[in-house]
């Protein structure tokens, strides 16, 4: 098996309140992405890391990423797009043609474990495309414009989808381009495979999963780290 790994780094990460991309904040002695990226540098059967951010931050990436730490996995920096789909989409442009399958990773997600990233890639043998995720533990509301409840889901059917997702290259880069063609915009890499009628395949993730995006974020972060400790 041969797998690239794309990850999505240029938001702007508007709700950190910094002027620092959320992505290259320091946690404890490095950079969010590169634990990120670490992550994947253990796994053997990835070939090749793909990280997409913004055109002006590609020289800081380079250059306090990469080319800091010792990576053995070829790795490639990619100029993003105006949303997080085109900057998927620009990433599997750079996908190798070796690759049997891609997984797609958020940058600002540094707390996925190993065993979860194997346990993944391991369901590939019998699916084509399979997202991570956590059963929801609130109550979820649908409302209308006017801010009045609607409908009240069953919470035992829903969950809150993360991630890694992983796919046959095949098909999500056929799911990117359709997306594309059409125009249409998704909320994941997971609901463009689902739009073009493939099944994808649910695996339980883990709490502490978390996609830093807010200060309090990376507060929880850091306690999530001493704890591993």
């Amino acid at each position: 098996m041969n797998l690239s790994v794309i990850i999505p780094a240029a938001g702007q990460g508007k709700r950190m309140k910094t002027e620092t991309n959320k992505q290259f904040l320091m946690l404890e002695d490095k950079e969010i992405l590169a634990h990120t990226i670490n992550k994947f540098e253990q796994e053997v059967t990835v070939n090749e890391i793909i990280v997409v951010c913004r055109a002006e931050e590609v020289d800081y990436c380079k250059n306090n990423i990469v080319d800091n730490d010792s990576l053995d996995k070829s790795l490639k920096v990619v100029v993003g797009g105006k949303t997080r789909q085109e900057s998927v989409y620009n990433g599997l442009q750079e996908v190798d043609s070796t690759s049997d399958f891609v997984l797609i990773h958020d940058g600002a997600r540094p707390f996925v474990k190993t065993q979860l990233i194997k346990k993944v890639i391991t369901k590939l043998k019998k699916y084509d495309a399979v997202v991570v995720g956590v059963p929801v533990k609130d109550t979820i509301k649908v409302v209308n414009t006017d801010s009045m409840i609607i409908n009240t889901p069953d919470r035992s059917k829903l969950v809150a989808i993360q991630t890694p997702q992983v796919f046959r290259k095949d098909l999500i880069s056929d799911a990117y381009q359709r997306a594309y063609d059409d125009g249409f915009i998704g909320t994941d890499s997971s609901s463009l495979v689902e739009r073009i009628d493939k099944k994808v395949k649910f695996v339980k993730g883990s709490y502490e999963n978390i996609k830093i995006t807010t200060p309090e974020d990376l507060e929880f972060g850091k306690r999530i780290l001493a704890g591993r400790k």
